[in-house]
């Protein structure tokens, strides 16, 4: 190594099983990392001690120490040090306890050695140090199909890259259009299931009938038709993951049911009296308030409870407008391929406008309106002429006037607001008709709250 040439990233590996030390030990230094193992605490804490490394890759049970307790041992010691927990347990109580106490993720064995790679990456970069030789996971502003680089983006890209590996349940949160199902797909590529089914189903879609034959299977003869057996979604989706969508508008009694099965981890075929095992992971998602709904006597508590091991709310876009841009321009690019088109420009009009627009629809509703405007297109730039014109009008309303505005000032709102409009959100043209300077108009449009420095 060149004098020039940055230091190695150290990485300990403490572990009570030799074999595991040795193994980790030898694939991460081929890997480019300064590494050292120990097989117990007594060895390792006086080296963390004298040389802290960057991470430290430690088994949760070891016969001289606990996890949690080597934890706070070394946060107090070395506080900079970045610690990825491994179980053979898989104790999802003892994980999220682990989270909250500073771990930085928690990985079940038995674990892919990727798994850990891309881990004690993702340590390093989270700590601003880099990888050696190591594929570069890709751009923080994408993760598993989920783009986004606002801090609410990130902190539940963070909470999926910890939570992936647990085998708990998860109920996400969130308006209809922001990317739901995407979540409960990164949670399952990301997790040990990932080579296993993922199964989605939408709970509002089907009386109770229908659900629990779906969900349950049914036995030849159940029923009327009923000419054969008939594996359910969660028999089907064994080793996987099922996503139950819409999970508030289920039937009272389905919720009963489906809480008998979170419980026992059986279910009952519909006319049948053997229990049937199952293994599979539960992400439910909802556009509504659970919580109300339990007050109004709607979804039972013990559910909500079974379903909330841990809980993700994705953000409606108007409230991470910072994503906006980054997803006009992925939509663009992907509906052009798609249609076969030219990839067009994105013109400073057109993101302006989508910008400053609510999107009661949110992803969804973005990603609609932009393939309208990549098919109609005929130019290669696309401006604000290419949306539709029910944007303009749902966002650019006439100010309602303070109290001690006087007549004059609102009637020159009015026209500001109205010129604006009809030029498109141009605003060299809205200057010109004006017959004032574009300072002066960005400045009246920011009084008028109708433009955005972003």
């Amino acid at each position: 190594m060149s004098d020039n040439a940055p230091p190695k990233p150290r990485v300990y590996i403490l572990d009570d099983e030799i074999v595991t030390v040795r193994r980790l030990v030898q694939a991460l230094a081929k890997d480019g990392y300064e590494v050292e193992g120990f097989i117990s605490a007594g060895e390792a804490m006086p080296r963390i001690a004298e040389h802290p490394p960057e991470v430290l890759v430690t088994d949760v049970r070891l016969t001289d120490a606990d996890g949690m307790e080597i934890l706070q041992r070394v946060t107090m010691l070395a506080p900079q040090t970045k610690v990825i927990l491994m179980t053979g347990y898989a104790a999802v109580d003892h994980a999220v306890q682990a989270m909250k106490a500073g771990a930085f993720h928690y990985l079940a064995k038995p674990f892919k050695l990727e798994e850990l790679r891309n881990t004690i990456s993702d340590a390093l970069r989270y700590s601003g140090k880099s990888a050696p030789d190591l594929t570069d996971p890709g751009p923080v502003d994408r993760f598993a199909g989920i783009i986004g680089n606002s801090p609410a983006m990130q902190e539940i890209f963070k909470t999926i890259r910890q939570i992936a590996p647990l085998n708990c349940n998860v109920l996400i949160q969130g308006e209809s259009g922001t990317g739901k199902e995407l979540v409960a797909k990164a949670l399952h590529s990301t997790s040990g299931r990932g080579q296993h089914p993922f199964i989605p189903f939408n709970c509002g879609a089907f009386s109770e009938e229908l659900v629990a034959n779906e969900l349950f299977g049914h036995e030849k003869g159940a029923f009327t038709g009923a000419v054969s057996t008939k594996l359910g979604l969660l028999e089907a989706a064994n080793g996987g993951t099922v996503f139950l969508d819409e999970v508030g508008e289920m039937p009272i009694p389905m919720q009963i049911k489906l809480l008998r099965v979170i419980q026992e981890r059986t279910l009952l075929r519909v006319g049948g009296v053997a229990p049937v095992s199952i293994n599979v992971r539960l992400i439910a998602a909802t556009n509504r308030d659970i919580e109300k709904m339990i007050a109004a006597g709607e979804f039972r508590q013990d559910l909500f409870y079974r379903l909330k091991v841990v809980m993700i709310n994705i953000p409606p876009l108007r409230k991470r407008q910072e994503d906006i841009p980054l997803l006009v321009e992925h939509f663009v690019t992907l509906i052009a391929t798609q249609f076969g088109k030219p990839v067009p420009e994105i013109g400073a009009d057109f993101l302006a406008a989508l910008s400053s627009y609510t999107f009661p629809g949110n992803v969804r509703e973005l990603q609609n309106i932009v393939e309208r405007a990549v098919a109609l297109s005929r130019e290669p730039v696309l401006t604000g002429s290419d949306l539709p014109p029910d944007i303009f009008f749902a966002e650019i309303q006439p100010p309602v006037p303070e109290k001690n505005t006087s007549h004059l000032k609102v009637l020159e709102q009015e026209h500001i607001t109205d010129v604006y409009r009809r030029t498109g959100f141009n605003q060299t043209k809205t200057a010109r008709l004006l017959g004032i300077s574009r300072t002066t108009l960005w400045r009246r449009l920011k009084e008028l709250n109708l433009f955005s420095e972003k």
